[in-house]
């Protein structure tokens, strides 16, 4: 089956970075299944739309509270 064929899923991690994950397949620790699922072509440019602050939220936090 060619990868435009497989089904992948989008995930994230507790600090909202975004990844591409073959469905079916167990998600590893500390992440988790971010309610997208397509071909790779598809989750990428999901991610591209949802994933627009590639900073880590940890930091995005710090910087908003004046850090």
């Amino acid at each position: 089956m060619s990868e435009s064929q497989e089904r992948f899923q989008v995930v994230v991690n507790d600090e909202e970075q975004y990844s591409v994950w073959p469905s079916g397949r167990t998600v590893p620790d500390g992440w988790r299944g971010a309610g997208f699922e397509g071909d790779h072509d598809a989750c990428l440019r999901h991610v591209d739309l949802v994933w627009t602050d590639m900073r880590p939220r940890s930091v995005r936090a710090h910087t908003r509270n004046g850090g």
